[in-house]
């Protein structure tokens, strides 16, 4: 009952008429920031803060339109993925391997309506998980120590394996390469050049937005070129804008349970949206067997990372409330605007700020609603961009990409950069490696490698400390089972062709 009081309190702060108009004015800008490829929502947030602090908002106002652009970056990062095959961040990536083929099939609109409804619904479980649970999962939160994320990272590099249909040996190559290309730059431990071949423009490692800009939109914009010839359209435009209902039943359970396992992984510090979306994919994956039609367009495929990322960005403010320890990179951020207020983060941030947690929360369910009702009516303004004919939209694609990875370090190399990686993305586009699970061995590379380095600092080098806790041998046991499965599954099947030939 005083968890209810307290939530009356911040909807009573989150429905002021201020707060509401900076609400729909976040989830706009947030839903354009992700929509645009490798922006993402570290950048969004990053880019109104210091507007916030400008114009004197007060702290809880300020959250509010911190949290309503994050939340519109998880919407936004979908439209991109789905009708362009260019995911606006890296929690979207899965979003591209069912729906893109979805809006090849002239289904667009279907996709974008339906991944809509998943974030929302992704969102609220998410919020209700935080209203509910967040003291509790705080302190779940804490047993993770550096050891236990570097064997999470483990994990989740062997549940790719089953992640593109029959090819988890390219599959597997496919992530090598990204934890390859993630140890570019200087040793943060050592300051030893790696892989820098001499080059200054390399010391910083290589961005994010180059690899995902430079694999999926150059790679992307090579095949247009390829597959198409001047005023052909890219993709079948038409269909329904809205899915039906039996699509929406379809994938409820999906949402649901995808929805529930992206909160508790979002929880994790550090873990992240990226995390959360690629193994609520894999494990819908494994769930449907052989009746699913993964990475053709099949529609849990797209209802399952979209409510996970969702669901992901708001399980990470529980341990930033709660704790002081940022959930993600954005929270991050949200952590440095809390310190301009002279607000300190942690257990009795509830107690002594109350307006201020319980009104970020309330905004939460506010800021969904709407995301939902600004997103639904524009699906068919967005599934527009399909009718686009190339030789529009092959330099419109190609001018945005410029432009995102000039503004990181302004620099002609990076524009080099990003145009090999391109090219070495076409070709092994062309040899059906797949992209995403590149992307996802880059992104988890990082963290691997660090979370490694800090729990061998506390152990002095003893190997030990990496299955000596109870949740470390869980998620071996959980990864020697994953890199079985290739194998059960073929002796499975040469079984059964034997017995069938007998």
């Amino acid at each position: 009952m005083e968890t209810l009081n307290f939530l009356m309190q911040g909807f009573e702060v989150a429905t002021r008429p201020e707060n509401l108009l900076v609400a729909l004015f976040g989830a706009f800008v947030g839903t354009i920031v992700g929509l645009l490829p490798g922006l993402g929502p570290i950048n969004g947030v990053a880019l109104l803060l210091p507007l916030a602090f400008a114009l004197g908002l007060p702290p809880e106002t300020a959250l509010i339109l911190l949290a309503a652009v994050y939340l519109g970056c998880e919407y936004g990062g979908r439209i991109s993925a789905i009708l362009l095959n260019v995911p606006g961040d890296a929690a979207a990536v899965m979003t591209t391997l069912d729906g893109y083929p979805l809006a090849r099939q002239g289904k667009a609109g279907i996709a974008l309506s339906l991944s809509a409804v998943s974030s929302f619904i992704g969102s609220m479980i998410a919020t209700c998980g935080v209203v509910l649970f967040a003291p509790l999962l705080a302190k779940w939160a804490v047993a993770f120590g550096p050891a236990e994320y570097f064997v999470l990272m483990i994990f989740a590099i062997a549940c790719l394996g089953g992640m593109v249909g029959d090819k988890p040996v390219k599959t597997l190559m496919a992530a090598l390469i990204g934890l390859a290309l993630a140890t570019v730059g200087v040793d943060s431990t050592t300051g030893v050049y790696r892989f820098t071949f001499g080059s200054v423009s390399l010391s910083d490692g290589i961005q994010f937005i180059i690899v995902v800009i430079g694999f999926f939109s150059v790679s992307e914009v090579l095949l247009m070129l390829e597959n198409t010839h001047s005023g052909q359209k890219a993709v079948k435009t038409g269909g329904r804008l809205l899915f039906n209902f039996k699509e929406f039943c379809f994938t409820f359970w999906t949402m649901v349970r995808s929805s529930l396992a992206g909160f508790v992984i979002g929880v994790l510090p550090g873990a992240g949206a990226t995390i959360a979306s690629a193994m609520t994919y894999m494990s819908e994956k494994r769930l449907a067997g052989s009746s699913g039609k993964f990475g053709e367009g099949d529609l849990r495929g797209l209802a399952a990372p979209e409510a996970a990322n969702n669901a992901s960005a708001c399980g990470s403010l529980i341990p930033m409330l709660t704790l002081g320890v940022p959930g993600s990179g954005t929270t991050a951020v949200m952590i440095g605007a809390l310190t301009l207020y002279n607000i300190t983060p942690g257990p009795l941030l509830f107690e002594q700020q109350p307006d201020v947690v319980w009104g970020l929360i309330a905004s939460l369910f506010i800021g969904n609603v709407i995301l939902l009702v600004m997103n639904i009516p524009l699906v068919g303004l967005f599934a527009r961009m399909l009718s686009v004919p190339n030789w529009v939209l092959v330099p419109a694609i190609t001018a945005i990409s410029m432009v995102g990875v000039y503004a990181v370090h302004s620099t002609t190399f990076d524009l080099v950069l990003m145009i090999g990686l391109g090219v070495f993305g076409y070709i092994l586009r062309k040899l059906e490696f797949p992209l995403s699970a590149l992307i996802l061995g880059f992104v988890l590379g990082e963290l691997m490698e660090d979370n490694l380095r800090r729990a061998l600092s506390i152990s002095a080098g003893d190997l030990n400390i990496l299955w000596s806790s109870p949740i470390s041998l869980v998620l071996w046991a959980l990864t020697a089972l994953m890199l079985g499965m290739p194998a059960l599954r073929w002796w499975r099947a040469r079984r059964t062709a034997q017995v069938a030939n007998a």
